[in-house]
């Protein structure tokens, strides 16, 4: 049975539910990342021993699994856009906004599909309003790619985030410090393209870079959903 069709236990002797035990697995990867959750953690940030945790939760991926359809209640908007385009870009730049608070989400983005009740009114959303467009099998793929463009700048973005972090470094010092390396391997010549881009390309912040290449995917999609079927 899995975490969502299984009952809860009842909540004595000390108010607990998964609910709760959610929150606190929340807070301390927001504090710390992933590597700081455990049962035994969450049972000590909620004053209950780690026992009184396995009533509601098996596993510590099981956790992990309603930590992340926690955070898909933000995805998810109030009102769903009209367009087709509009929705997949509301979707794409709240589960960037969330995965920005709650960075931990990207490591954890991807996969096998998420089964929780919010991740799947998120995933319904989105199927809903490609429903028609094209045959099945295209609006499928359709979701796949946007999907595959959210995980990967997601995850870019946030490596960028923690470098940062471990390193002290922010994007431009590291640019400085590895400026004279940089620039001796291009004046050897055998990266001419890559010159081009270095010192002749207009770098952008992140969001520009997100928006844009949304905008992009978003563009090859919809000329695939208006292919005539072959």
């Amino acid at each position: 049975m899995s975490v969502w069709d299984r009952p809860e236990p009842p909540t004595r002797p000390a108010p607990l539910d998964r609910e709760r035990i959610v929150a606190a697995a929340v807070a301390l990867a927001d504090e710390g990342g992933l590597e700081a959750v455990s049962l035994r953690k969450v049972a000590a940030r909620l004053d209950v021993g780690p026992m009184r945790l396995y009533g509601y939760i098996s596993t510590k991926e099981e956790l992990f699994d309603l930590m992340v359809d926690e955070v898909y209640a933000e995805i998810l908007p109030e009102e769903q856009p009209g367009d087709w385009r509009e929705v997949l870009r509301v979707r794409a730049h709240r589960t960037r906004r969330a995965a920005l608070r709650h960075e931990w989400l990207a490591d954890l983005l991807g996969g096998r599909p998420t089964l929780g009740p919010n991740a799947l009114a998120v995933t319904e959303a989105t199927l809903a309003a490609l429903d028609g467009l094209s045959d099945l099998d295209t609006v499928m793929r359709a979701v796949e790619t946007v999907g595959a463009y959210l995980t990967g700048a997601i995850r870019r973005e946030i490596a960028n985030l923690r470098a940062e972090r471990d390193t002290g470094m922010s994007k431009r010092e590291w640019q400085r410090a590895s400026g004279p390396h940089v620039r001796k391997m291009l004046a050897t010549g055998r990266f001419p393209a890559l010159a081009k881009a270095v010192y002749d390309g207009t770098e952008v912040d992140a969001e520009v870079s997100f928006a844009t290449g949304l905008d992009w995917v978003l563009d090859a999609v919809a000329a695939k959903l208006t292919q005539p079927p072959t």
